[in-house]
């Protein structure tokens, strides 16, 4: 097969993939045949190709994909005109410090946000899959230890945790976190019990003190030296 060829049913398999396509797989589309690099050069070639066009290719955290500009949004949300789904302060404050503070016990989240984190916050986000257990601390009771999924960063268009938004602006990175989820189907209710989970859940974030997300490919890191991973494998 030719490269013309080869960059054809590329093409293909992104448009119709319904997720992200990892590296692996677009291999595997050629029966292994065409190499690593060869699918990166293509795949350099196809974003140079979508140029100036509503739609690009990205690279995420679990793959690439095709999908709209932000350009288009305006547009295409006539298509449906239903509001996005809203997601209450507690949530995202919850989120944001995961994100950020990984890999954290819900301990730490409830002394950060100075509240008792509800159980229905973290079984939701586990259930929409942008966070989940990765491990357990060595300490009384081994309490889990949550970081962000590929999911997560998929749904934020992100391709690693370095992209999200500096710290230096705590309010700023959470509406900036929740617009970029607002365009996601949504397991989370403003309205219901999220939205009354602790008295002080309107409350400013005091996420200033937080130091920068560890690499995506690194769970329980020096930082936690109380840590002890219960998966073998990379966590993004």
């Amino acid at each position: 097969m030719n490269t013309q060829d080869a960059k054809r049913v590329l093409e293909t398999a992104l448009i119709c993939a319904q997720q992200p396509l990892p590296l692996r797989d677009m291999r595997a589309l050629f029966d292994d045949h065409v190499g690593v690099d060869t699918l990166r050069s293509l795949l350099d070639e196809l974003v140079r190709d979508w140029e100036g066009k509503g739609v690009e290719l990205v690279a995420l955290a679990s793959g690439w994909r095709f999908q709209s500009r932000p350009e288009m949004r305006d547009y295409l949300d006539r298509l449906h005109p239903e509001k996005p789904p809203r997601y209450s302060r507690a949530v995202m404050e919850t989120l944001a410090i995961v994100a950020y503070r990984q890999p954290v016990t819900r301990g730490d989240i409830e002394d950060i946000r100075g509240v008792t984190v509800s159980t229905q916050i973290v079984k939701q986000l586990e259930d929409r899959n942008w966070i989940e257990v990765i491990g357990h601390r060595d300490a009384p009771g081994r309490p889990a230890l949550y970081a962000t999924t590929r999911q997560f960063l998929d749904d934020l268009g992100l391709a690693s945790l370095d992209q999200l938004p500096p710290l230096e602006g705590t309010p700023a990175a959470i509406d900036l976190m929740a617009t970029g989820l607002a365009d996601q189907p949504s397991l989370l209710d403003a309205e219901g019990p999220l939205a009354e989970a602790g008295s002080n859940a309107g409350e400013p974030l005091a996420l200033a003190a937080l130091p920068s997300a560890a690499p995506p490919d690194l769970p329980p890191t020096p930082s936690d030296p109380t840590a002890s991973s219960s998966s073998p494998e990379a966590q993004a």
